[in-house]
């Protein structure tokens, strides 16, 4: 039985961290395509589901008050025929770094599911669902509703409402929201997302974003447009912040420590409960669905408290051997 709840443990941390590994990488790029988003919702789920089974077989593990954790992570024979040892110095470090890693990863991917959730609105998903294409246009009426975008009092571009004229056949006063770099005048050229079938729809001009990949509904990482390029600036920059504590919290505390905060039953279960909490949060978007304020609260602030009590469990072994 005890052989039994080691290697629930131990296979359901290494299934839990490819599945979220797999659930952030598609985070990445989910946006451009059409909901539910199928794909990081189930790989979520099976990374919840992971935690709460591996939570539990810890405290079946646990003989009455406590756990006698050099004896936890015995893997006898198997040990042998593999040639390492799961209690090794080396291997506690790689299994703790292969952690810090997936915090790291899954912190640059939540800023560019922010940063790039826009792309998955309304109007773009109503014109996708009536065929979507891309085409170039020319503002024939004066622009309505022109607000600047400021950042740190440094104009990025500007939101509107505009009439174009669709070249290639398409109708002469198609109203769109748009986004430029530039202030729109008549006679200001811009590429339209619009729907040939459906006229009435309106169009989606956003100079930021890369239209044909909306369009087409496809995957992609960090598109082409000044949007692609912030999210993988912000996705860099998150992973080299989380990758400096991520170095510290994997080399200064002593094997020992990093062992016991891996098998602990109260530590992980706290683990698994916000893990859980997070994936329930997130669920409503990747659905397709209205999320609440508690939900989002839920999923963001849970993502956040998260990474701040893998820090601080972290950061309480510093030192000890």
């Amino acid at each position: 039985m005890r052989f039994a709840l080691v290697w629930t443990v131990r296979l359901g941390g290494l299934v839990g961290w490819v599945a979220a590994a797999v659930a952030c990488w598609w985070l990445l790029g989910v946006a451009s395509t059409p909901r539910p988003w199928t794909g990081p919702l189930v790989w979520g789920a099976v990374a919840a589901g992971c935690a709460v089974l591996r939570a539990g077989a810890l405290w079946g593990l646990r003989p009455g008050s406590g756990v006698v954790l050099e004896k936890s992570g015995s893997g006898g024979a198997l040990d042998e025929a593999l040639g390492f040892s799961f209690d090794s110095a080396g291997w506690i470090r790689a299994r703790s770094g292969a952690v810090w890693l997936l915090v790291a990863f899954a912190c640059g991917a939540l800023f560019v599911g922010l940063m790039t959730g826009t792309a998955g609105n309304e109007r773009v998903a109503e014109l996708r669902d009536a065929g979507a294409e891309v085409s170039a246009a020319r503002v024939v009426e004066p622009p309505r509703a022109v607000r600047a975008d400021l950042s740190e009092d440094v104009v990025r571009g500007y939101t509107s409402r505009l009439v174009v004229a669709v070249q290639d056949d398409g109708p002469a006063g198609l109203a769109t929201r748009a986004y430029t770099h530039d202030e729109p005048r008549v006679g200001t050229e811009v590429e339209v997302l619009w729907a040939r079938s459906a006229p009435e729809l309106g169009g989606y001009v956003h100079e930021r974003e890369d239209l044909r990949t909306l369009a087409a509904g496809r995957w992609e990482a960090f598109p082409d447009g000044a949007n692609g390029r912030d999210a993988l600036l912000a996705f860099v920059l998150a992973m080299v912040t989380v990758g400096v504590f991520a170095l510290v919290l994997t080399f200064t505390p002593g094997p020992r420590a990093l062992q016991q905060r891996a098998w602990s039953a109260p530590v992980q279960t706290v683990y698994a409960v916000l893990i859980t909490a997070v994936f329930v949060g997130w669920r409503p978007l990747l659905l397709g669905d209205g999320a609440s304020v508690a939900e989002g609260l839920l999923g963001v602030g849970g993502f956040g408290l998260l990474v701040l009590t893998y820090m601080l469990v972290a950061g309480r072994s510093i030192g000890e051997s």
